[in-house]
């Protein structure tokens, strides 16, 4: 039996051509552009077929009667048994004319074509988006009764139907798949369509919680979701059963989810939090469209949005269809179906499929070089601070990665032998001796940056000065509060601004600034060094909103505890868990790749929560911490050696032994 194929090239046109060659003797035609002349060997190679049964036929979709030459016209007339039409445009965010021209002209071309070489029956591959937004059941002898065709989508798979059912003169079968996912047995899939969509809104999820906790999810209309096995043994089975001729089939899953039903079972498989709470997005249908059409028309409104939208890679019209509200009879597809034992598997049981193939293969990310090397290779990095404790293991990540890395700092005996150790590793550092504090200093440095360098591609404000002193014992060292703010704050500022104009003018570029888990906990006896911190990092949740619009981006690290030499004189941090310079540089590193608004340690964060929920429990927590462990021997003056700790604080030292601060 002989068989012609569109788009065989497609997700479901592919397996249907390798179905159908399964059957004995069968010869299949398939329609390609000769363009694509190169893809054959690879189509052969999947289906396990010679070229005497896997026939290529070269034409055009939007051609009339394909554009198929005259001669294969004559060769085919009157040979070809099953024709099957699949080669459409099945994405929500492609443009209107392009749907016009692939679903609508195309199938037009297509029955003409079909009707040329007078085909013994033509198999049309509609989609259950031919009924529109049809309130309620939709049943498979129904067509003319869709409603709320406007999107373009919608509009060409119902037109396209209509074409077939009036203009065939050929014996023709409609089939009307759900939305068609990925193989139940191995997962595969081609592209991210339909529930795809929100995986990276769960994998996001997963990144940022625990699966314990529950999370609320977005409930709303029902879905019908079927994976592509199922879709091809049925079109294979039905297609060739006698008396179908201008029958319609709905190739669905009887019973079908509801939107939150199926988010839930991809947050299970991803072993992403469980949605427990659902908010039904059909509150949203209440809001006039006037008022939703005017926030939209408000610049702000409309570009958090779009950010958000395009962050998770979610179509422009995908929220429009949350709320879906056809269901779909399918008695007629069952009966054609029954006792060939092939139905729709439970979404439950593959789901995890799924999920397993689109991270290893469809996740976006997959797709961008996400290493140290490929984002700040060739670039030009400054660390400040960049001669010893973290800024020095973070420079010598970026020297590794291929950055121009240059470091700077006071001590030039530090700078030298900090640029000794990376010519023995391989690589080189530019070292430059400034003062950050001496705001001379800083515009001298400044300058020498832009004249030797072209400025910087991404800045490390790092130098930095921590004090550990109770108030009480501060009254007479004003000059503490003075040079530290001098320091953290004033001189990364003055850096910063003065890099600034730079960046603007290539419309790139990238500021981390290291501030202190203390300015989320509000750390006593940290009163001088935290109030720089929140400082630099209130400037910079300004200096982001200004210019996040000109390509720069900044990053704020609420760094924990690092064993570093700045905190060598607190002799009380050696029984207390802290990272190593080389870990904190790796969050620096990372910081640079995934450029986040901020970084901070569940710590941190869980301090910062109490804050602004129970502000009193947070005082009386930090007090009771306060008088627990004493100033150091360093900040009393006192050079004996370490005090002498509680009971009370060395047991709540064992307590939290692990967690950073």
């Amino acid at each position: 039996m002989q068989y012609f194929v569109t788009g065989a090239t497609g997700f479901i046109g592919k397996r249907l051509v390798k179905k159908l060659l399964e059957r004995k003797g069968s010869v299949v035609h398939f329609l390609v552009r000769r363009e694509s002349e190169e893809k054959i060997a690879a189509l052969r190679g999947y289906w396990g077929s010679t070229a005497a049964r896997a026939v290529p036929v070269y034409g055009d979709l939007t051609s009339k009667k394909l554009g198929v030459p005259a001669e294969d016209l004559k060769r085919l007339k009157g040979e070809i048994a099953h024709f099957y039409h699949l080669a459409a445009v099945y994405d929500l965010d492609a443009d209107a004319e392009s749907q016009i021209a692939a679903n609508i002209e195309g199938t037009r071309n297509t029955v003409d074509f079909a009707k040329a070489i007078d085909a013994g029956h033509f198999h049309h591959v509609s989609s259950i988006a031919a009924a529109g937004l049809y309130e309620g059941v939709f049943r498979e002898d129904m067509f003319d009764e869709a409603e709320n065709c406007d999107h373009p989508y919608f509009l060409t798979k119902h037109e396209s139907e209509k074409i077939v059912r009036k203009e065939c003169k050929v014996p023709w079968s409609v089939y009307r798949p759900a939305m068609v996912v990925g193989d139940s047995r191995t997962g595969e899939m081609d592209k991210i369509d339909g529930p795809y969509y929100f995986f990276k809104l769960i994998q996001r999820m997963r990144q940022l919680l625990p699966p314990w906790m529950p999370a609320v999810g977005l409930e709303g209309g029902r879905v019908n979701i079927v994976p592509v096995d199922f879709v091809v043994d049925a079109l294979d089975h039905i297609s060739h059963k006698p008396d179908i001729d201008k029958h319609c089939f709905h190739l669905v899953d009887p019973v079908g989810y509801r939107v939150g039903d199926v988010l839930d079972i991809f947050s299970r498989a991803a072993h992403a939090p469980k949605m427990n709470l659902f908010v039904n997005a059909a509150l949203f249908g209440f809001i006039p469209k006037s008022i939703k059409k005017g926030l939209m028309a408000v610049a702000p409104v409309r570009r958090i949005r779009n950010a958000i939208m395009k962050d998770l890679g979610l179509p422009e019209d995908i929220l429009a269809f949350v709320n879906y509200p056809t269901r779909f009879d399918n008695r007629e597809a069952q009966a054609a179906l029954k006792g060939s034992g092939i139905e729709v598997p439970n979404l439950k049981d593959y789901a995890w499929r799924l999920w397993d193939y689109w991270e290893r293969h469809l996740d976006p990310e997959l797709h961008i070089d996400r290493t140290l090397k490929g984002t700040v290779g060739g670039k030009v990095v400054l660390v400040t601070g960049g001669s010893s404790g973290i800024g020095l293991a973070a420079a010598h990540k970026f020297a590794e990665a291929g950055a121009t890395t240059i470091i700077c700092g006071r001590d030039q005996d530090k700078l030298d032998e900090a640029c000794r150790e990376a010519r023995t590793r391989g690589y080189q550092f530019v070292a430059y001796a400034a003062d950050i504090a001496d705001m001379a200093d800083c515009d001298r440095f400044v300058k020498l940056l832009v004249e030797k360098h072209g400025g910087v591609d991404f800045l490390i404000n790092n130098a930095g000065r921590s004090i550990r002193r109770a108030i009480e014992a501060s009254y007479e060292r004003f000059h503490d509060f003075e040079r530290t703010m001098q320091l953290n704050y004033f001189g990364s500022l003055r850096v910063t601004m003065g890099l600034l104009p730079g960046m603007v003018a290539k419309h790139k570029g990238h500021v981390v600034n290291i501030s202190s888990i203390g300015v989320l906990t509000n750390a006593p006896r940290f009163s001088a060094y935290v109030a720089s911190k929140a400082a630099l990092d209130a400037w910079t949740r300004c200096a982001s909103s200004e210019f996040a619009d000109q390509g720069i981006s900044f990053t704020t690290i609420n760094m924990p505890l690092v064993r570093t030499p700045m905190i060598a004189p607190t002799r009380i941090y050696k029984n207390v868990p802290t990272l190593a310079p080389e870990e904190a540089a790796d969050m620096i590193a990372q910081a640079c790749i995934f450029k986040p608004v901020r970084v901070a340690t569940r710590l941190g964060v869980t301090g910062e929560i109490l804050h602004a929920l129970l502000p009193r429990v947070a005082q009386i927590a930090m007090n009771t911490s306060f008088r627990m462990f004493p100033d150091s021997s360093a900040a009393k003056g006192d050079k004996s050696g370490a005090p002498t700790l509680s009971p009370e604080a060395i047991a709540l030292q064992q307590m939290m032994r692990g967690i950073h601060f």
